[in-house]
């Protein structure tokens, strides 16, 4: 093989080498940056790309998907002057690649940075306790100081989260029995609180209890007097019918030789019950005037009739 050939064959390769070297292909969510003889000439996006060879080249590769940054751990001091330890995850977003790659060297490490020192300015001005309860403040402000410091950048902040606050030891201690004894507290305020709803319900059924029992007797009082009211009521208007029946009957004929041979029964009989009842008997004056007392009663009854 002679030296012209090797030339040709060299010059093939090379133009080969060039040529393939000037193809890319851009993935999706990529972005890269092309320079022309060191000078920004385009960006690519994904796809199919031809550059030429010798004077463009790609500079800068950018991945346009959401990145996570672990923030490191930091200490910062709070309000009244206690010392912990906080770390978080950042989130960005590359939305411009040219700005990306001439706006500043590296915007992972700028934006961690400027991630820590607002987290150190925002913990300043917060206590301890607030601290735990201040989580989203504090996320909403170290992403509004990011994303504002980041825009000639070309990185979109999305959030930013706390992940740990330690407090020392020393601290976490004092927490611990604080919290404790306002366990404590509660316990005892809930029992208290037990107790005397107890001692209030007792009484108020206790106080029930009585209402409902004079309530009962009450009724009881009034249904008495209402049964022995309408007893007495009915025995007199059971007499006052007797009475009448019977002066309905003396006017009917033999009527009155009925009540006198009736009324001479029941002296006979009564005084032949009191002759049984003692060993002493008084005997009346006129035992054998029989007729008078038949007489005196006879009339009662006319009179009884009559004022009917």
């Amino acid at each position: 093989m002679d030296f012209g050939s090797i030339i040709l064959i060299g010059g093939i390769f090379f133009a080969l080498t060039a040529f393939s070297r000037s193809l890319r292909i851009v993935p999706q969510r990529s972005a890269f940056i092309v320079e022309r003889l060191g000078k920004y000439a385009g960006t690519l996006e994904a796809g199919f790309h031809i550059l030429v060879p010798f004077l463009d080249r790609v500079a800068y590769k950018h991945s346009l998907k959401e990145l996570a940054i672990d923030v490191p751990s930091q200490t910062c001091i709070t309000k009244d002057n206690i010392s912990v330890e906080v770390d978080g995850i950042l989130y960005l977003q590359v939305v411009d690649a040219k700005k990306a790659s001439y706006g500043i060297t590296n915007y992972q490490f700028a934006s961690i940075q400027l991630a820590q020192t607002t987290m150190r300015s925002v913990i300043g001005k917060m206590e301890l306790d607030r601290t735990f309860e201040e989580r989203d403040s504090m996320n909403g402000a170290i992403v509004s100081a990011v994303d504002t410091a980041s825009d000639p950048w070309g990185v979109k902040v999305t959030r930013y989260e706390v992940k740990n606050i330690v407090p020392p030891q020393s601290i976490k201690e004092s927490m611990e029995k604080q919290m404790k004894a306002e366990r404590e507290k509660r316990a005892v305020i809930a029992e208290s609180e037990g107790e005397k709803q107890a001692k209030i319900n007792r009484a108020q059924g206790d106080r029930q209890q009585m209402i409902e029992r004079s309530e009962g007797e009450k009724q009881k009082r009034i249904n008495e007097a209402e049964g022995q009211a309408e007893e007495i009521i009915k025995v007199a208007d059971a007499t006052a019918a007797g009475i009448r029946t019977i002066a309905e009957s003396i006017n009917h004929q033999g009527g009155a030789d009925a009540v006198n041979l009736r009324i001479a029964e029941q002296y006979i009989q009564q005084f032949g019950n009191l002759a049984k009842e003692g060993n002493t008997l008084i005997i009346p004056s006129n035992l054998t005037d029989i007729a008078g007392v038949v007489t005196a009663a006879k009339s009662a009854l006319e009179h009884m009739g009559g004022s009917k």
